[in-house]
């Protein structure tokens, strides 16, 4: 018994060095690229999401507007229309679904943080916390947040919460 703890701790070691090679790796890739360091600048956007974003859809050029964007990604409601009424349904979970996945963790992350601050982006997301489930205000967050991926690759310019942080809002 162990000598299989044993090893099973070698190989725990072992993925934890092909981890940090990887996510070394990753950093590296983030400091050589303009696109992906431009992408870093957005809440909820690390190396590993900006590096994937980068590799799928390049600067952006193919999507037109940032909604086509959060549609190929699949972050948009589904629509069901009968009588000219339509009806929002959930997202409709096409497109790339580790991206998606990877964007919908970064929006969960970035959630708290981007809330506390007294900018357009931060006030949005509480009224919408106060109106909706907490996951529902994630994808919601994704969905945003997709569409200034493609505003900062399209515009080549830093994304930043105009506004107060949360240290002067709490001294306010």
């Amino acid at each position: 018994m162990r000598a299989l703890i044993a090893d099973m701790g070698t190989q725990w070691v072992e993925l934890d060095r092909r981890i940090r090679a990887f996510d070394a790796e990753f950093a590296a890739f983030l400091r050589q690229n303009a696109d992906a360091q431009l992408l870093s600048t957005i809440p909820g956007v690390g190396a590993l999401i900006a590096s994937a974003l980068v590799a799928a859809i390049g600067a952006g050029e193919t999507f037109e507007h940032g909604r086509d964007l959060a549609a190929w990604l699949g972050l948009t409601p589904r629509q069901a229309t009968t009588g000219g009424k339509p009806k929002l349904l959930g997202i409709s979970k096409r497109g790339n679904r580790y991206l998606r996945k990877m964007v919908i963790h970064g929006a969960r992350s970035a959630l708290p943080h981007v809330a506390e601050y007294d900018a357009p982006l931060g006030r949005w997301l509480k009224g919408l916390l106060a109106r909706v489930p907490k996951n529902v205000a994630v994808v919601a967050l994704a969905n945003k947040l997709a569409r200034i991926v493609w505003a900062v690759l399209r515009h080549k310019e830093a994304f930043t919460l105009k506004g107060k942080p949360p240290e002067a809002i709490a001294a306010a």
